[in-house]
């Protein structure tokens, strides 16, 4: 690969370039930018590393491209953004970090380095993996040259994760390193080299030093990944996955009991998990929605060890693990760090009603079952039928492809139950305030049973969600309870 060509095509190198040798300073582009070059992924972190001082170098680059710097001093950093080549707009800019190159020492108890400066070799020497270690020079004496101490390039070819160092220095200084690998190897499909496994496995206790923050950042990496579950398996045969991920590894294991047992409810989550991420129609779902339907087939079978039931008749029961698991999502969020937004609660919504769907398959599918299925989902409708088609899993194809097929029924009804009543964003016409003006009434407990009793004749289908015809029905119920109108509310407001 003629590294020279290829950043040739890219202006920022050769201005990095001039300044550099203007300077008197050697800089080179280094870590993912060069991994991801070699691996024909596209990049739009560029990590520059100089002898001497990152800062000046970016505010000289800056000066020269006539952009804004922006400075950290603390961390001897400085950052700027480039358009990449043929593009008009900052989103497909280029984010380059300059930094002086350095060397890093460890205290045991934390996995913030004690900086100094230092050389490139020792610079490549704190990088944690071979692949992320290469260097390219910016040097127009030998521009485009690789340095490539580690053997990098070779392990790229391999699909190997490997430290450049002793993995047991590499993890003990920065225990995050571990999930990384784990991160690379997943988003990558590449292996763990052996020996690099096997330190993780002796020190996983040493995540325990890392914040929550940083681990689920990894976390939320792993489960974006193509194939999630490859990730996942590796956590927990590292024995990570139960230090960060307890009520995960509950799931795993069969019991059986008279010769009837169940599903490995981990395995299975794995798959329902791999089914999100290969899915053919992703475009139902909001892009900004993918991590959530993700975190969603992570957790929809959550609670099912709390509620494992056997039973001499129906065998393996597993009876309101959806409601218990979805009571539980705001607690499991809370303790990794994610976000108590409506992010949770689409998570939630999914988790609870993630068996709805499904049971319509099985039985006679009335309109109102439908009609409560659309308007308890809401705009989670599209998120709550992918995880439900994921949630289909069998070695048996024939029996998997027979309940898709009733799937894609239940589908069509929902769809035009949906076209025709548009009850996603149902909001009945009959409000509390209108109950309270019509009978005047104060804020009470009968109010909210005359509003229910509004809204399940409209699920049901028996009145139309219109003031003209849902007002009589109100009225008619007020007076089977004794109460008189007060203020009949005009039919055309």
């Amino acid at each position: 690969m003629n590294f020279s060509d290829i950043l040739h095509k890219n202006p920022i190198f050769e201005t990095i370039a001039q300044q550099a040798d203007s300077m008197g300073v050697k800089a080179y582009v280094i870590g993912g930018f060069v991994r991801d070059l070699v691996l024909g992924r596209p990049s739009k972190d560029i990590d520059v590393v100089c002898i001497g001082s990152g800062i000046a170098l970016a505010e000289a680059v800056g000066q020269a491209l006539r952009t804004p710097v922006a400075v950290f001093p603390n961390f001897g950093t400085a950052m700027l953004r480039t358009n990449q080549p043929g593009s008009p707009t900052t989103t497909d800019s280029w984010e380059v970090e300059f930094v002086g190159a350095r060397k890093e020492s460890y205290r045991s108890d934390s996995r913030k380095p004690i900086v100094e400066d230092g050389t490139l070799e020792d610079d490549q020497n704190r990088r944690d993996f071979t692949i992320n270690a290469m260097g390219i020079s910016l040097s127009q004496t030998d521009f485009g040259t690789l340095l490539d101490p580690f053997d990098g390039l070779k392990d790229l070819k391999r699909k190997t994760i490997r430290t450049p160092l002793d993995p047991a220095l590499t993890f003990s200084d920065d225990p995050l390193r571990m999930m990384r690998a784990i991160r690379f190897a997943s988003q990558l499909n590449f292996d763990i080299e052996p020996d690099t496994f096997d330190a993780i496995v002796r020190m996983n206790e040493r995540i325990s030093i890392v914040s929550q923050e940083r681990i689920t950042d990894e976390l939320n990496k792993i489960i974006l990944s193509s194939t999630p579950s490859y990730g996942f398996k590796l956590l927990y045969h590292a024995g990570l996955l139960e230090r960060i991920f307890p009520e995960l590894i509950a799931l795993k294991g069969v019991e059986t009991v008279e010769g009837k047992g169940h599903k490995d409810n981990f395995y299975h989550t794995l798959q329902v998990l791999d089914n999100i991420a290969n899915r053919s129609k992703k475009d139902a779902v909001a892009p900004e929605n993918e991590l959530w339907l993700r975190w969603a087939a992570l957790l929809h079978d959550i609670a099912k060890p709390a509620t494992k039931r056997f039973d001499q008749k129906a065998g393996w029961t597993f009876h309101g693990h959806e409601d218990l698991g979805a009571r539980w999502v705001p607690r499991i969020f809370r303790n990794l760090k994610l976000p108590l937004n409506e992010h949770m609660r689409f998570v939630q919504t999914l988790v609870r009603l993630h068996l709805r769907p499904i049971a319509l398959t099985k039985e006679q599918i009335t309109d109102s079952a439908l009609r409560r299925l659309l308007f308890d989902a809401g705009n989670d409708l599209d998120g709550l039928m992918a995880l439900c088609r994921a949630d289909i899993t069998s070695k048996n194809y024939e029996k998997v492809q027979k309940h898709l097929r009733n799937f894609d029924k239940v589908e069509q009804k929902l769809h035009d139950l949906e076209e025709r009543d548009k009850l996603r964003n149902f909001q009945p016409v009959i409000t509390g305030e209108l109950i309270m003006e019509t009978f005047g009434l104060p804020p009470s407990k009968e109010v909210g049973e005359l509003k229910t009793v509004v809204r399940e004749a409209v699920l049901d289908g028996l009145v139309p969600n219109t003031l003209d015809q849902a007002l009589p029905f109100l009225l008619e119920e007020g007076r089977k309870r004794g109460l008189v109108a007060k203020t009949i509310v005009n039919n055309e407001q």
